[in-house]
């Protein structure tokens, strides 16, 4: 019986120290974000092309704002606060696609919509449960006013309905065809 205890709580146990040592060395606190900044600033400093083909520019400037993100610990204390929320999130999102893949036809527009209204709704969410654990006005103003904030949004969606339900539906023009083809 100790065996078997000992056997299965094994690689929990490891990969569970392993996490604890990593943690401690600041490689979730400072590393990733570090990378994750760095690797942003990059790419998007490659894709807009400003320094034309200079790499080193590119790379100099990725380095020096991933270097000064973390020179306080608020870019720590947001990540650590922001990503286990997300995960969350993506796993809620994912549940929903799921169910609503197993009684709803995925090639209807209107459920994109819906779900895409669900995924923002579920973003939102995050973003204010973070800037609230985090101590920003927003927590409180959320707080105070969400009430509102969802009467507007089910509003929106209201009048986005009738909007788009009452559009003039234009008959279908025939497709284009070549003059050579209609003459074979």
């Amino acid at each position: 019986m100790i065996f078997l205890e000992t056997v299965s709580a094994l690689p929990a146990g490891i990969i569970g120290e392993l996490f604890t040592k990593w943690e401690q060395a600041g490689f979730f606190s400072y590393l990733l974000p570090f990378l994750l900044i760095f690797a942003m600033v990059f790419g998007i400093l490659i894709k807009t092309n400003i320094f034309k083909d200079n790499k080193m520019v590119n790379g100099l400037i990725a380095l020096a704002v991933a270097l000064m993100s973390l020179q306080f610990n608020f870019v720590p204390q947001f990540f650590s606060q922001i990503f286990p929320r997300v995960g969350v999130a993506l796993a809620i999102i994912l549940g929903i696609f799921i169910v609503a893949g197993l009684f709803i036809d995925p090639n209807s527009k209107w459920i994109n919509y819906v779900l895409l209204g669900v995924g923002v709704l579920i973003i939102g969410i995050v973003i204010i449960q973070t800037a609230g654990a985090l101590g920003w006005a927003s927590g409180q103003w959320w707080e105070d006013n969400y009430l509102m904030v969802i009467g507007a949004i089910v509003l929106f969606i209201l009048v986005a309905i009738v909007i788009g339900g009452t559009g003039n539906k234009q008959p279908k023009e025939e497709a284009f065809v070549p003059f050579y083809a209609k003459h074979k």
